[in-house]
C-alpha cells in the first residue's frame, strides 16, 4: 500500500501513532477473549460436549454442522430424518402464511418440537438477521441501520438497543442473531455500508463489545438473551471496485462489493478490520460469521490462514463459525471440493441452505474418503455444542418453546421510547445556515419529498423483506411527517411530495435521499441525488422560503450541487420506525449530537474508496454541528 494511502487513513480515523504490528492485535485479542465470562461458560461445558460427540454417529455429527434455510426444508420431519441441529429465515424466508408475531411464533415452536424427538435430544438453533432489531417481523420495533448507531458514538445506548432486540426476538422463540456487523466500510458504492458502523476501527471496536452484551445478556443462559454472531469476519467492507464474482442483475452483469477482494497488507488488514473482532471477542461472542469476500484473492470461507490459524488460534475465539449464506458455493472447485475446503479452512456449520441431503451425502463421503478428518467433525459439532449445552439448551427441565409471556414486551412503547433516543443521536446536522433550525412552532411549515411520509424509505432494507420496500410495510411505526405533526405545535403543517405549494410558508422540509435495498442490489456507482430529488428541491426554491434538506439514505449521497441552494443539511440516515425521533431534532427538543461516522467526498472525487487517489472531502470524519 502506497504510504500516502496508509497516512491518510491513520490521519482520517484518527490513528496516527497507532501500533501497526498484527501480533500485539492478536495477543491482546486472545487476552481479552479469555477473560470473557461467556468464553469461560463455553470451556466449562468443554467436556460434556465432547463426551455428547462421542456417542453420536457421524450422520448426527454432520447435521449438527448443517443450517438450513426454512423455505427450503422440505418437511418438519426431515430435521429428524437429517439431524439438523439448525435452522435460519433467510432475508425473504418466512412463516406461512403471513409475517405477524403470532406466525413467527409458532412456526419457531413447530420446528423446536420436531427437533426434540431425536434420538440425542439436541435442540436446533434457529437464526435470523435482526441487524437493526427483529425487523423481519411486522409490528417490531425497527432501530436505526448501524451507520446511525455508529453517529452516535455511544456504546451504552447501542447496548440497549440490542438488549432489546434480543428481547423481540425471544418472544418469537428464536434464540440467536447473526449481528451484530462489524464491517468498516471504506467506499460508500458498496451497498452494505448502512450495515457498517464505521469507516473507523476505533469506533467499530469501541461499540462491538456493547452490542454483543446486549445481544447475549447476562451470559449464555440469559433467557432474556440470544445468540450474537459477529460478522463477516474479515475485511467485507475493503473490497476493491469490481472484484466481485459477477452476477446477473437488472439486465446487466454486476459486481457485488460484499463478494470482492481485499487488498491490503498484513498490518493494514488487520488494524482495521480485525479491531471490531477484538472487541466482540472481550464481550465472549459465542459465533462469528466469515465474510463472503476475500482478502488478496483467497475467499474467507476457503481461508485456513484466517479462520483456524488467526481467529480460532492467535485470537483465541472459543465459540463456533457458520457461512454466510451459500457461501461454501462461491469456492473454486466441485460443490464436493467446496465443502471440504470451507471444512478442513475451520467452518464448523454451514448455512447450506438448500439441498441439505445432498450436503450431509457428501460430507460423509468426504469422512469415509479421509479428505475430511474425523477430529475436524468432532471439533466443529462439540464447537457448536459447547453453545447449546452453555445457552441452557440441554437441560432437560428447561422449556426450548417460545416464552408467551414476552409477548407483551413486543413493539411495546418502553422499546420504541429507546428507538426514538437512537433517532435522535444519530442525526448529523450539517449546515445551518442563519440559524434556520430548530424550527418554531408557529407560522407554516411545508414538508416535501418522497421519505417524508414513508414507512419503508426510512426503515430501508432488512426490514420485513430482504431488500425492503416503500410503503406502510410495518405496523406500530411513526412516519416522519406524522412526527413533525405531532411536534409543530400551533404551526400549520402542509404537504406536498414533489415540493409544490410550498410559496408564503415559513420554511420548507426536504426529505429526500434513497429508496430501500440491501447487499448487491444497493452497490451502485453513481451516488448522485435522483431526478425527483433535484425537482423537489427545485420548486421549494422557486417558492422563495428556507430549505431544510434532510436526507434519508444508508450513505452519503452526492450533494455538491444543491449545498450553495439549502440553507441546512442533516443526515438523518435510515432511522427506522420511530419518526419522531427526527422530529425532536428539527424542533430543538434534541440537540443534535451527531457525528459523521464515514467521510462525506466531494462529487468530483474520481474513487470513492477513502484514501485512493482522487477521492477528495465534503465533510471530514466526525463532522457535526450543534444549535
Amino acid at each position: 500500500m502506497p504510504s500516502s494511502r496508509r497516512e491518510f487513513l491513520a490521519e482520517s480515523l484518527g490513528l496516527v501513532g497507532a501500533s501497526l504490528a498484527p501480533q500485539e492485535i492478536f495477543s491482546k485479542a486472545k487476552e481479552a477473549a479469555a477473560a470473557a465470562e461467556t468464553t469461560r461458560q463455553l470451556l466449562r461445558e468443554d467436556s460434556r460436549a465432547k463426551q455428547l460427540v462421542s456417542t453420536l454417529t457421524l450422520e448426527e455429527k454432520i447435521g449438527q454442522m448443517a443450517q438450513v434455510d426454512n423455505s427450503f426444508l422440505r418437511s418438519a420431519g426431515d430435521i429428524e430424518k437429517y439431524h439438523l441441529g439448525s435452522i435460519l429465515s433467510g432475508g425473504d424466508s418466512h412463516p406461512k402464511p403471513g409475517d405477524s408475531f403470532e406466525a413467527w411464533r409458532d412456526m419457531y415452536d413447530h420446528y423446536q418440537s420436531h427437533a426434540l424427538k431425536t434420538r440425542p435430544r439436541i435442540p436446533i438453533l434457529y437464526g435470523i438477521d435482526a441487524v437493526h432489531g427483529d425487523a423481519h417481523v411486522i409490528g417490531a420495533t425497527v432501530f436505526p441501520h448501524n451507520i446511525g448507531m455508529g453517529a452516535t458514538r455511544n456504546a451504552d445506548l447501542a447496548e440497549k438497543e440490542q438488549r432489546i432486540t434480543a428481547i423481540e426476538i425471544r418472544a418469537t422463540g428464536i434464540q440467536w442473531a447473526f449481528a451484530p456487523c462489524l464491517a468498516v466500510p471504506q467506499d460508500i458504492r458498496w451497498g452494505r455500508t448502512y450495515e457498517g458502523l464505521s469507516e473507523s476501527p476505533d469506533v467499530v471496536k469501541a461499540i462491538a463489545p456493547a452490542a454483543v452484551h446486549g445481544l447475549q445478556g447476562k451470559g449464555f443462559g440469559d433467557p432474556l438473551g440470544v445468540l450474537a454472531c459477529a460478522k463477516h469476519f474479515a475485511g467485507d467492507g475493503g473490497t476493491a471496485f469490481g472484484t466481485g464474482v459477477p452476477k446477473a442483475g437488472e439486465g446487466s452483469l454486476h459486481y457485488p462489493l460484499d463478494q470482492g477482494d481485499t487488498r491490503l497488507d498484513d498490518a493494514d488488514f488487520h488494524r482495521i478490520h480485525l479491531q471490531g473482532y477484538g472487541g466482540a471477542l472481550a464481550a465472549g461472542v459465542g459465533s462469528i460469521m466469515p465474510s463472503y469476500s476475500g482478502w488478496n484473492g483467497v475467499k474467507s470461507s476457503a481461508s485456513y490462514t484466517l479462520l483456524t490459524e488467526i481467529l480460532k488460534g492467535a485470537m483465541g475465539f472459543e465459540g463456533f463459525l457458520i457461512s454466510d449464506y451459500a457461501a461454501a458455493k462461491e469456492l473454486p472447485g466441485s460443490e464436493k471440493q467446496q465443502i471440504e475446503t470451507a471444512v478442513n479452512s475451520g467452518m464448523d456449520m454451514v448455512m447450506i441452505p438448500d439441498d441439505y441431503p445432498k450436503f450431509t451425502r457428501l460430507l460423509r463421503e468426504l469422512v469415509h474418503e479421509g479428505r475430511v478428518k474425523t477430529s475436524r467433525i468432532d471439533d466443529a459439532a462439540t464447537r457448536i455444542l459447547r453453545v447449546k449445552f452453555a445457552m441452557g439448551l440441554m437441560d432437560p427441565n428447561r422449556s426450548l418453546l417460545a416464552d408467551r409471556s414476552l409477548a407483551k414486551e413486543f413493539g411495546s412503547a418502553a422499546h420504541r421510547a429507546v428507538a426514538r433516543q437512537c433517532v435522535r443521536e444519530s442525526l448529523v446536522l450539517l449546515k445551518n445556515e442563519g440559524g434556520v433550525l430548530p424550527l418554531t412552532k408557529g407560522g407554516r411549515i411545508h414538508v416535501a419529498g418522497k421519505n417524508a411520509d414513508n414507512v419503508g424509505n426510512q426503515c430501508g432494507g432488512w426490514t420485513v423483506t430482504w431488500q425492503g420496500k416503500s410503503g406502510n410495510i410495518t405496523t406500530g411505526a411513526t412516519t416522519i411527517l406524522e412526527g413533525i405533526r405531532k411536534a409543530a405545535g400551533a404551526a400549520q403543517v402542509t404537504y406536498s411530495r414533489d415540493g409544490s405549494g410550498a410559496s408564503g410558508a415559513d420554511v420548507a422540509l426536504a426529505f429526500i435521499g434513497e429508496t430501500p435495498y440491501a447487499e448487491m442490489h444497493g452497490d451502485r456507482t453513481n451516488l448522485d441525488l435522483d431526478a425527483e430529488d433535484r425537482s423537489t428541491i427545485q420548486n421549494l426554491k422557486q417558492a422563495g422560503v428556507p430549505v431544510v434538506v434532510v436526507l434519508v439514505s444508508g450513505r452519503p449521497l452526492i450533494v455538491d450541487s444543491i449545498l450553495p441552494q439549502v440553507d441546512a443539511l442533516v443526515a438523518a440516515w435510515l432511522p427506522g420506525s420511530e419518526g419522531e425521533g427526527v422530529a425532536d431534532v428539527l424542533f430543538g427538543k434534541w440537540k443534535p449530537s451527531g457525528k459523521l461516522p464515514v467521510t462525506w467526498p466531494r462529487g468530483n472525487s474520481t474513487s470513492l474508496h477513502i484514501g485512493d487517489p482522487g477521492y477528495e472531502t465534503l465533510f471530514p470524519f466526525g463532522a457535526g454541528l450543534s444549535y
